[in-house]
């Protein structure tokens, strides 16, 4: 591993308040979006948009959106980034910024300790400057709808794969940003990913890892797992790869390989993946010319052999049609597509509106086996807007600390305020060694449960993300020796803690 000291940037500034709902809102496509506010109603909104893929947007803390981002707005070239305010303006300064028009080039990242200042980070593949670039963006300037202050700082120079993104460090405050180096158009390969360190002391810690199998591809993916333990990267020329993922130290490793990348044409055209909210089961699109969209068992012993497909288009229906896969705040997966009648579709006429391309595809249940995820194509209405390709690259905002790990020193559960209004409940049953644990009135949207003995000892612990009010889980006890257990329900808002007895 290689690490070399970067950048140091310092700003005196007031601290950042907790980051929930910072992920609510989306933009992208063709003036599309979609507020999550209410997760159980979801609904369409407008947006200043018109990209045919990368794209990003940010909240506050309350869902409120800030500013949003894309990139080859009716426009190419190697700088066509615009920068929109919660107005749907481009930002003073907000335009002509690194970005050529893909995929996954975009990401905003609040700056740790601070309630206005952001990272606005772009990469640049082979085809145009080459680099990883970031801008920043100050929410006080402008009356409160922000300023781009500085822009198109270069941070690297070579090459990078279509697949920047972001994970939360173990200490709930940081991040690591994490890309792939591309070797362009040659046939050099390489297993080679970086990222660096965004703290409150800027962008540093920059690191390089070779891990994995060996691939040359400038259109891929990197997507995390909802506890951020897992990393998956698929690529356009056919690489699914699993990796284990140390939020504490930012370490890649364990690949497990699902397949590899063909040796040459034609290619698999694994678009995009996304996990689902439990890990279990990992879903992936193929759009080679008709498009195909699988799942996958993660916990198989052959998880290729597990590949059950949940639906296809067809080419002479609609050719290389598949979108990107997204995990929303309501725990369903939303898939993008475009309308593509033999032209190259972006950007459309005036006059093609259809289903195709006024839809998203949900998958309502993705922690389900099968059909029984009930995937329902072109059936998420956007209001009268139109889809392409891209969904915004968000990272998750409201991903938790990892309580208790070496790497908390930010936070403890004693922290987070003890709830006065929820309510826990927990059975246990002796004839099933099952405890079932309920809670309602329950606020958050990411939770860590964690079980311990009375001496203290963590007998069981998970994390992941929930649907408030309500929290349900069916504990098996079959292990635990007889005697009284503490259970400890945490959110990224609240606490609250039960007794059970193991007799």
């Amino acid at each position: 591993m290689k690490k070399n000291y970067i950048l140091f940037i310092c700003f005196i500034l007031p601290l950042l308040s907790s980051s929930q709902d910072r992920g609510n809102i989306w933009c992208f496509g063709d003036s599309a979006g979609i507020d999550f506010n209410n997760l159980n109603n979801p609904i369409p909104i407008n947006t200043g948009l018109r990209t045919r893929g990368s794209c990003a947007s940010i909240s506050d803390t309350t869902g409120n959106l800030l500013f949003y981002a894309g990139d080859r707005t009716n426009t190419a070239g190697d700088y066509t980034t615009l920068v929109y305010n919660n107005e749907h303006n481009v930002m003073p300064n907000g335009d002509s910024i690194v970005g050529e028009g893909w995929y996954n080039e975009i990401i905003i990242l609040p700056m740790p300790e601070n309630d206005s200042i952001f990272f606005l980070f772009v990469i640049s593949t082979a085809l145009g400057p080459g680099g990883l670039y970031y801008s920043i963006i100050n929410m006080n300037a402008d009356s409160g709808r922000g300023n781009v202050i500085s822009k198109n700082n270069q941070l690297q120079i070579f090459s990078i794969v279509d697949c920047l993104n972001a994970i939360k460090h173990g200490n709930g405050r940081d991040w690591w940003l994490m890309f792939r180096r591309y070797d362009g158009t040659n046939t050099t390969t390489n297993n080679e990913f970086y990222s660096y360190l965004i703290s409150p002391n800027g962008i540093t810690n920059f690191q390089m890892q070779q891990v994995g199998s060996l691939a040359n591809t400038g259109l891929g993916q990197l997507k995390f797992n909802s506890t951020g333990d897992r990393m998956v990267f698929n690529s356009f020329k056919g690489t699914l790869e699993l990796f284990e993922f140390d939020r504490c130290t930012g370490v890649i490793s364990n690949s497990q390989v699902i397949f590899l990348e063909n040796s040459g044409p034609p290619w698999p055209a694994r678009w995009s993946s996304e996990f689902s909210p439990d890990g279990n089961y990992l879903y992936v699109c193929n759009n080679p010319d008709s498009t195909f969209l699988y799942q996958y068992d993660l916990n198989s012993t052959n998880i290729s052999s597990s590949q059950i497909l949940l639906w296809m288009i067809p080419k002479e229906i609609q050719r290389n049609s598949g979108g990107l896969l997204k995990l929303g705040p309501n725990n369903k997966i939303y898939f993008s597509s475009v309308y593509y009648n033999g032209f190259f579709p972006y950007p459309y006429p005036d006059s093609v509106y259809n289903m195709y391309n006024m839809n998203l595809g949900v998958i309502h249940f993705p922690d389900s086996l099968g059909t029984l995820c009930d995937f329902q194509p072109y059936s998420f209405y956007l209001g009268g807007k139109r889809t392409y390709w891209g969904l915004p690259n968000n990272p998750d905002y409201d991903m938790p600390a990892l309580t208790g790990s070496p790497c908390d020193s930010l936070t403890s559960i004693s922290d987070i305020p003890i709830s006065s209004e929820a309510e826990l409940f927990v059975y246990y049953a002796s004839d099933w060694q099952t405890a079932f644990i309920n809670a309602n009135k329950i606020k958050g949207t990411n939770y860590h449960l964690e079980v311990f003995d009375l001496l203290g000892k963590s007998i069981f612990r998970e994390s992941g993300k929930m649907i408030p009010p309500y929290y349900t889980k069916n504990l098996n006890c079959a292990g635990f020796a007889k005697g009284m257990y503490v259970v400890n329900l945490v959110t990224n808002k609240e606490k609250i803690t039960k007794r059970f007895i193991v007799q």
